[in-house]
């Protein structure tokens, strides 16, 4: 890690927990299982004869104990992402999951035998105040009525998840992080690695690049297994409950209509030719180059990105920006530096990318960032940092009701990221210094937009392939060419051994078909900003009531005030504009 960079921070993780020999973690996991027992008890087959105040008090004790489940659950994980290659953490996290299944197991009626009261019946003790508070919660939950199962099946789902899905995502998790890529005489684990990519040196990124392939291409027989078995998994459980589409399950979840995503998907395909085939054929003229070799997709421009960043000035960048649109959004910012919310070096066996985990309601988010001192690691600090503000200000909803569907989870961090960038090319008053700000935000507008519906495509393509029979690592390797091809355009070269990078992508393992939620992000962001350019006055407070709402409004209720509505295909327009716009700023300072 260059000293250049300065300090930088490790969570402390011990507002949940001193550590995972603290006592309270134990007490607490006691707690939590004695808690289950006698709620069962009391509740089990009595929720329909309920009256409202008592229905109203029971869901009121469920939310209670799920912030204590989620307490305990959030530790395990957080303190496992630190180093998933040490043996000790590994068996915390598993034992501590498979203990948490048990609880939850005890506690699985409550959902199931809430959904199975009659629509009439419910409505009537809906009319007690304290139950109505719950509204949001109960009426998502009742969405999920159709693809409910019988009790039993239900039960044998969740125990199997242990082995199934639960087994293979950790598996996918410690051989990542167990993985080395040789660059040179140098060995690197992922995220350096990826991060020479972004490096000004084409020797270092080519070295990178073969260094990634190798490594991937050894490995890739595993991937294409997990892969297989978790696609089959996926299709076993839709088929069960009744999904006619592989991603109607994330739809349903998201709150999202599937046409809505398909006219999401349909816009940025067609707008491929004017988005990234058009600004690639661009940055390619730039780099003196015909095509682009693939390890150039990424290369910082005008070498802009030469210099590392310090923690403490991109600290200083993002919070200015925060608070030049509101105080108080800075303010919260702040906390997660002041308080050590933040995880921020790479190391061996950390979990690579980065995440804001939002715990729950009674505690607060943490970060996870791997900062290397580039600006688009800047720019992923004010992303995360986003998400952290929507999750403390959504907390106030409780343990049911703040969890955020994916499209809106992206709003926050999109806009923060946004205002981090505006903040930036205000300050920039050098041209060519503008010209590569503005060359590298469309680059991560295309990352976030262009790649991540590409990215969705090629999930479509795996999982309905996979349901006439194992794929080999040809086929998938072919699915991506496919649709990188497709998507970044004539502009570039793809050599022996990109085809398999698709099996670092953890999307595809942990959250099938989360994707598309950055690409209705960053669209929704870009007509929310210019909703803000137009009119400042009071859009602070309704963005903050926004993000206050948490998962208690569906996206439509939460788009008005400003204005807005994803069902409106010129909804996507607009918002894809916006990229093409910064295109043409660029092709006129060619021009100049």
């Amino acid at each position: 890690m260059p000293k250049s960079l300065g300090n930088l921070p490790e969570w402390n993780l011990a507002d949940l927990y001193a550590g995972p020999d603290d006592p309270k973690f134990a007490a607490d996991f006691d707690r939590a299982a004695d808690w289950a027992r006698k709620f069962s008890a009391r509740w089990q087959g009595r929720l329909a004869a309920a009256a409202g105040d008592d229905l109203a008090a029971a869901v009121a004790d469920y939310e209670k104990l799920s912030d204590l489940m989620g307490r305990i659950g959030s530790y395990a994980q957080l303190y496992y992402v630190g180093d998933t290659t040490d043996a000790a953490r590994a068996k915390f996290y598993g034992d501590a999951n498979a203990r948490m299944t048990e609880i939850a197991s005890a506690l699985l009626f409550f959902e199931l035998e809430l959904n199975r009261i009659d629509d009439a019946a419910l409505a009537e003790k809906m009319k007690t105040p304290a139950l109505a508070h719950y509204r949001p919660w109960i009426d998502n939950l009742r969405e999920e009525k159709p693809y409910q199962l019988e009790d039993r099946i239900e039960q044998l789902f969740l125990d199997k998840s242990q082995t199934a899905a639960g087994a293979f995502n950790r598996l996918f998790d410690e051989t990542m992080a167990g993985l080395r890529f040789t660059v040179g005489k140098e060995e690197m684990t992922l995220e350096p690695t990826l991060a020479l990519m972004q490096n000004a040196d084409e020797k270092k990124r080519k070295a990178a690049a073969t260094a990634l392939a190798k490594t991937f291409g050894e490995n890739q027989r595993l991937f294409t297994l997990i892969t297989n078995t978790l696609a089959k998994d996926k299709e076993i459980s839709d088929r069960w409950r009744g999904f006619k589409d592989m991603a109607d399950a994330r739809h349903l979840s998201n709150r999202v209509e599937p046409e809505v995503v398909a006219a999401l998907v349909q816009a940025v395909r067609a707008a491929y030719p004017q988005l990234s085939h058009r600004y690639y054929r661009l940055k390619a003229k730039w780099m003196g180059k015909k095509t682009l070799m693939h390890w150039d997709r990424n290369a910082p421009l005008f070498n802009a990105d030469a210099a590392l960043i310090p923690w403490s000035e991109a600290k200083t960048k993002v919070l200015s920006a925060y608070g030049a649109f509101a105080p108080e959004m800075a303010a919260i910012a702040r906390r997660f530096f002041d308080e050590r919310w933040i995880d921020a070096p790479t190391r061996p066996g950390k979990a690579p990318g980065a995440f804001a985990h939002p715990t729950v309601p009674s505690a607060h988010p943490y970060v996870l960032v791997n900062y290397l001192g580039k600006t688009r690691d800047v720019m992923t600090l004010a992303h995360e940092l986003g998400h952290g503000v929507h999750q403390v200000l959504a907390a106030g909803q409780g343990a049911l009701m703040a969890s955020t569907p994916l499209t809106l989870a992206e709003t926050a961090s999109v806009f923060g990221e946004m205002l981090t960038f505006q903040s930036l090319l205000r300050d920039t008053t050098d041209r060519k210094q503008r010209k590569a700000l503005l060359a590298s935000k469309v680059e991560d507008m295309i990352n976030t937009v262009v790649r991540q519906i590409a990215f969705y495509s090629f999930e479509r393509k795996v999982h309905e392939a996979r349901r006439t029979g194992e794929l080999t690592p040809d086929q998938i390797n072919a699915f991506w060419l496919e649709v990188q091809k497709e998507s970044l355009g004539d502009a570039f070269t793809f050599t022996e051994g990109y085809e398999t990078y698709w099996t670092y992508i953890g999307h595809f393992i942990h959250s099938p078909f989360y994707v598309y939620a950055y690409a209705f992000g960053d669209c929704l962001v870009n007509s929310l900003y210019a909703r803000y350019q137009e009119s400042a006055e009071g859009f602070q407070q309704r963005y903050f009531d926004m993000l206050k709402a948490g998962g208690s409004k569906h996206h439509s209720e939460l788009l008005k005030p400003f204005g807005l509505d994803a069902t409106d295909p010129a909804f996507w327009q607009k918002g894809l504009s916006v990229i093409s716009a910064m295109i043409d700023e660029l092709e006129a300072m060619e021009d100049a």
